[in-house]
């Protein structure tokens, strides 16, 4: 898809600019945020294909949170993002893919994001920061929520809230007769310049 590469350019203009402006070298973003200098120079350049925990720990570490890394315009009194024009930042092996819609931006970053799971997909994210919250709607199909240790089945209609501080996960079953689609909300609070 053409988009994918504009996404990834986009975000790594951001990563750059947001580094520089804090006068943060690639060294130290690398090391206040996890994430190899390696990877950091890849983003940077457009190039490869970041997860979302890596962005994650990124936008977290400069402190301007996902969307602002992701939106293509700020600010606005209102963002509306046509149908088809939210940024893909997963995809999953079956064709499932999870689309960042909106987000705000720091100090409270919330995001919503529509994912679709085929059969037999799943995604795992590391904990976020601290006091994270997560939201989470089956609009069709069934999704298995991991939290911790703790697995829920969800059918189509069922929601969820669970703490996003802790490693979780979303999957559709193998054997399920169609793809699962849900909406999720991620709030994140006091999204800050990074760690020192």
């Amino acid at each position: 898809m053409a988009q994918a590469p504009a996404v990834n350019e986009l975000i790594g203009t951001r990563v750059r600019q947001h580094r520089t402006a804090r006068g943060w070298t690639l060294d130290e973003l690398a090391d206040r945020s996890g994430v190899s200098r390696r990877m950091v120079i890849t983003i940077e350049h457009g190039e490869g294909n970041p997860s979302i925990a890596t962005l994650l720990r990124i936008s977290d570490a400069l402190g301007v949170g996902l969307p602002v890394l992701v939106d293509v315009e700020r600010p606005r009194p209102v963002t509306v993002t046509a149908a088809g024009q939210a940024p893909v930042l997963w995809r999953g092996p079956r064709g499932g893919q999870a689309l960042l819609v909106a987000g705000t931006e720091p100090p409270d970053v919330v995001e919503l994001w529509d994912w679709t799971l085929q059969p037999g997909e799943a995604h795992t994210s590391e904990a976020h920061s601290a006091g994270t919250r997560e939201l989470l709607l089956v609009l069709d199909g069934v999704v298995d929520l991991r939290v911790g240790d703790r697995t829920d089945r969800l059918q189509t209609g069922d929601s969820a809230a669970f703490a996003g501080d802790v490693a979780h996960g979303y999957a559709t079953p193998d054997d399920a007769a169609a793809p699962a689609r849900f909406a999720l909300t991620v709030y994140q609070p006091h999204v800050t310049g990074g760690r020192p």
